[in-house]
C-alpha cells in the first residue's frame, strides 16, 4: 500500500506523518518494513556513522539519512521518531527527541528504571507530545478484546495470573544480554513482557512483590520467580529464565474460567477454558503484522491528538521491576 493518509491535528492538515528510525538494528529493518506499509515510507534513518544509515537507507529508500542521531533529531520535518537502540540509552534519546518537539514509540524495555520514566512523563505532558512502548501486548488487537472480555466478566472474578517465559541465549558473557553496562538481564529483555502482560490484566498495581533470582557471573539476572498480589487480591507467578527455553505462556484466570495465551508476545488466538471442559478459541489480528499495529496506534495517536492509555501501564511495570530488582541487590554499572 503506497498511500498518505490526511491528518488534521489542532486544525492543521498534514499529508503524512513522517517517521524517522534511531539505531538502524535488526527489529529497526522489520520495523522499517512495517512503517512502509502502513505509511508509504520512512522519511530518515539516523546512525553513529553515516556508512552504516546510509545502507539502511539503500535497503529501504528512506528519504533523509543521519550519521548523527542530534543531527537527525533537528530535523524539524520528522513527527515521531522510533528509537531502537539498547535499552540502556533509550532515556537520552527519548529526552533529547522530546527537547526537539518529537513524539516518540520506543522499543521495550521503554527505560531502565522508574525514576527514568517518570521523567520522561513529565517532559511528554509539558510538551504535550506522546510517547509510547513498542510493547507489542499493548497493540496487538487480540489484547484490546481480551481485555474488554474480562472487563465484561467472561471469567469472573480475577484470582490467578501464571506467565511462563523462557529464553535460551547463547552462553556468551560478552554478549549485550549477560553485560551489566547495557543493562542486561531476563528482567529487562523478557521479563517485561511477562510483567506487561500480568498489569494488562489486574485490576490494580500489586502492592506485594516476593522474588528470589539466580545470577549469571556477569552480575545481571538469569532466571528468577517473581510473585504479585494487589489489594484486590489478584496474585501473579511469573517464571522466567535466559537459559533454558520455555513456552512463551499467559494464563488468567476467574472463577468462570480460564483464559490461555500461547506466544503471547504477538499472539492472534487464545482459549477459554470452562469448568466443564469446555474450550472457546478467541480470535483476532494477525501475528504477523504486530509492527505494523504499533504504526498504526501511535499514528492513531497524533491523529486524534490524545496520549495512548499504556504508557501509565508501562510505569507500572517498571515500578515493579525497580523493587524486585531492589529485592535482589541488582544495579546496573551505569546506574
Amino acid at each position: 500500500m503506497n498511500f498518505y493518509y490526511m491528518f488534521i491535528i489542532q486544525g492543521e492538515v498534514m499529508d503524512r506523518i513522517n517517521w524517522a528510525i534511531l539505531g538502524p538494528g535488526t527489529i529497526a529493518a522489520d520495523f522499517a518494513k512495517a512503517i512502509m506499509e502502513v505509511n508509504g515510507n520512512v522519511y530518515a534513518v539516523g546512525a553513529r556513522n553515516l556508512e552504516k544509515a546510509q545502507a539502511f537507507s539503500d535497503n529501504y529508500k528512506v528519504e533523509k539519512v543521519y550519521g548523527d542521531y542530534n543531527e537527525m533529531l533537528k530535523d524539524e520535518e520528522i513527527d515521531i521518531v522510533y528509537i531502537s537502540t539498547p535499552h540502556s540509552n533509550h532515556y537520552e534519546y527519548i529526552i533529547e527527541s522530546l527537547k526537539n518537539n518529537k513524539h516518540v514509540l520506543c522499543e521495550k524495555a521503554i527505560t531502565v528504571n522508574a525514576t527514568q520514566l517518570n521523567e520522561i512523563v513529565k517532559l511528554s505532558k509539558e510538551k504535550n507530545l506522546i510517547v509510547s512502548e513498542a510493547m507489542t501486548i499493548y497493540h496487538m488487537p487480540l489484547y484490546k478484546k481480551l481485555h474488554k472480555l474480562v472487563e465484561d466478566g467472561k471469567l469472573g472474578k480475577i484470582k490467578m495470573i501464571q506467565v511462563n517465559f523462557g529464553s535460551l541465549k547463547e552462553y556468551d558473557v560478552t554478549n549485550r544480554f549477560f553485560s551489566s553496562d547495557l543493562a542486561g538481564g531476563a528482567l529487562l529483555d523478557i521479563g517485561t513482557y511477562a510483567l506487561s502482560f500480568t498489569r494488562y490484566f489486574l485490576s490494580s498495581q500489586p502492592e506485594e512483590i516476593l522474588t528470589t533470582v539466580k545470577k549469571f557471573e556477569t552480575g545481571v539476572d538469569e532466571q528468577s520467580g517473581i510473585i504479585l498480589k494487589n489489594s484486590d487480591d489478584e496474585m501473579a507467578v511469573i517464571s522466567l529464565t535466559m537459559r533454558a527455553k520455555q513456552p512463551k505462556r499467559g494464563i488468567v484466570c476467574g472463577e468462570l474460567g480460564y483464559l490461555t495465551v500461547g506466544n503471547f508476545p504477538r499472539a492472534d488466538s487464545a482459549t477459554i477454558t470452562y469448568p466443564d471442559g469446555k474450550v472457546e478459541v478467541i480470535e483476532e489480528g494477525d501475528t504477523s503484522k504486530a509492527l505494523i499495529y504499533e504504526v498504526e496506534d501511535m499514528n492513531n495517536c497524533i491523529m486524534k491528538k490524545i496520549n495512548n492509555d499504556t504508557l501509565g501501564l508501562s510505569v507500572d511495570v517498571m515500578k515493579i521491576m525497580d523493587e524486585v530488582r531492589k529485592q535482589w541487590g541488582l544495579k546496573y554499572s551505569f546506574e
